[in-house]
């Protein structure tokens, strides 16, 4: 599209908007031909007051067994943690939660989901070209949108190594995933630039570029400001999509200040507005297991995958938008930045703890650096190099090894898209009471030595 195109001007910060029909080209075959749902369009006119509303095939609302709920919360700042306020979840709440719903999320809870943008993004919903869809987790959405802009042999661009729990989806959808080189300081935004600059004639351009910007999983990395900026940049050049997964971005404990993100950065940053996609979750910050998480992103995208949502599972449950609004409308805005105080704390000593056990059993058997969020280290295992390989063979060391001596972690191979042999490890220093952390390094460093010596090497560098 030409900077001339009378539809965005980025001369103005409202006409840099890249509209609706820019999208057409990223639509997959799958979401073209799924038609809007039939029930949609008149769920808007059956609120008007004095609609007598025959359409919809809803339950009578009568018949439901459930009549209030009641929510135990405790206070989110650090001083007062240990207390408690009780919350009620009924009447018209209560209601909305156990009925059919909107597609894209209870209404008041989206509301307060835009007002979470503006807060921690500076984003504004109502004039910017975007809006957030509910879904069950972050995984769930990204299943969705990448079926949704995605069709067999289409090229996109990955992390390497990249979240364990996207690459089944690459597979299924039989896309070609191009790696991208990362290091501690994240993304390497000149080997993005390399990749792009020298991408093959034959291959389709790639659609998107999946990035997990904070405390990466599996490396803990978060990327610098300096290279988010350049890969906004060659995202706007290239006309590719950032899937900006982080749900790391709220469990950030390192020293320097936060990085805006990458949702942030295009608004602030001169030029075209919508390239973005950010996935938000709530898995990490409230509860795993009530599987809420958001997306927000431009709205002629998030409207097409609302569309598949419809057809399969109507929309992401009820109960669990509301038990999460109730919680997050109690506490506030600032009420959730305490919490966010409190988690950092939390998982700033966790992290400190872990480092100090494997400085003291894994030195000269190991190397890593510190993560500033997340849950992860990603730490290279100095092992003999296997047969066809520069490096050693993590998977032999975790899966026969270790677990001998009841020691788990994630083989490195389990994070590269073709499955290759790696020397790295990804360790979670967050669910083991930190009691066992110094037990658990020692367990490894054991297994780690024993390889070592049987290949005839020294037992430490």
């Amino acid at each position: 599209m030409s900077s001339k195109d009378p539809e965005y001007s980025t001369s103005n910060p409202n006409t840099r908007i890249l509209p609706p029909s820019y999208y057409d080209r990223y639509l997959s075959d799958k979401a073209r031909r799924c038609p809007p749902s039939p029930f949609a369009k008149l769920n808007g006119p059956s609120r008007i007051p004095g609609m007598l509303s025959l359409f919809a095939g809803r339950p009578s609302s009568e018949t439901f067994p459930y009549r209030a709920l009641t929510l135990t919360i405790s206070h989110p700042d650090i001083p007062n943690r240990d207390k408690s306020s009780r919350v009620e979840l009924d009447g018209d709440l209560l209601g909305e939660a156990l009925q059919y719903s909107d597609t894209g999320g209870i209404r008041r809870f989206v509301d307060w989901l835009y007002g979470l943008q503006e807060r921690y993004h500076k984003r504004r919903h109502h004039d910017e070209g975007w809006s957030s869809s509910v879904g069950c987790g972050s995984q769930d959405l990204l299943f969705k949108l990448f079926m949704c802009l995605l069709d067999e042999g289409d090229s996109i661009l990955v992390e390497s190594p990249v979240y364990a729990g996207v690459i089944p989806i690459f597979h299924l959808l039989k896309c070609h995933a191009t790696e991208v080189a990362t290091d501690p300081d994240g993304i390497v935004a000149d080997d993005l630039e390399r990749v792009l600059r020298n991408w093959p004639k034959d291959r389709p351009k790639p659609k998107l570029l999946y990035t997990v910007p904070y405390g990466c999983n599996p490396t803990g990395a978060s990327t610098t400001f300096e290279r988010r900026v350049k890969v906004l940049n060659l995202a706007r050049e290239f006309g590719f999509l950032i899937f900006e997964d982080d749900p790391y971005f709220y469990l950030y404990y390192g020293d320097p200040p936060r990085s805006p993100s990458y949702f942030q950065l295009e608004k602030e940053i001169p030029g075209t507005i919508g390239h973005v996609m950010r996935f938000d979750s709530f898995s990490k910050i409230l509860s795993s297991g009530m599987r809420v998480g958001f997306v927000s992103g431009p709205t002629a995208i998030i409207t097409a995958m609302n569309r598949l949502t419809a057809s399969s599972m109507v929309h992401a449950p009820g109960l669990a938008q509301a038990v999460t609004y109730s919680l997050l409308n109690h506490w506030g805005y600032e009420g959730f930045q305490q919490h966010l105080d409190y988690l950092s704390s939390v998982y700033r000593r966790k992290r400190d703890l872990f480092m100090a056990a494997m400085q003291k059993h894994l030195t000269g058997l190991a190397e890593w650096s510190i993560p500033e969020a997340g849950l992860f280290v990603w730490f290279k295992v100095f092992l003999p190099p296997v047969p066809e390989s520069k490096e050693g063979d993590s998977e032999d060391l975790i899966v026969r090894r270790a677990l001998k001596e009841k020691v788990l972690a994630l083989p490195g191979t389990s994070f590269f898209t073709d499955g290759r042999t790696s020397a790295y490890v990804r360790a979670s220093f967050t669910m083991i009471p930190e009691e066992y952390f110094d037990e658990a390094m020692r367990r490894l460093a054991k297994v780690v030595e024993e390889a070592r010596e049987e290949a005839g090497l020294q037992t430490r560098l």
